[in-house]
């Protein structure tokens, strides 16, 4: 990753949606892969899409990987 910022997915709320930290900065609720690449867009990312953000290994995926959405 260019800016090398560390990226947390959080385990799954109630409603399915998963927290996005890019840093310091919270970036919004996702849910699902395309909302997480549209996160790290507007935080600077150019060129990111689903499969790149399925793939990332700059990503720490927290209760469960880019294929869990669901509590």
């Amino acid at each position: 990753m260019a800016n090398a910022m560390p990226v947390v997915v959080y385990p799954p709320a109630e409603d399915g949606g998963r927290r996005v930290r890019a840093g310091n900065q919270f970036l919004g609720m996702a849910y699902g892969l395309l909302d997480v690449a549209e996160f790290l867009r507007l935080a600077g990312l150019e060129g990111i899409d689903d499969l790149d953000v399925a793939g990332m290994p700059e990503i720490e995926w927290r209760g469960g990987g880019p294929e869990v959405w669901q509590r």
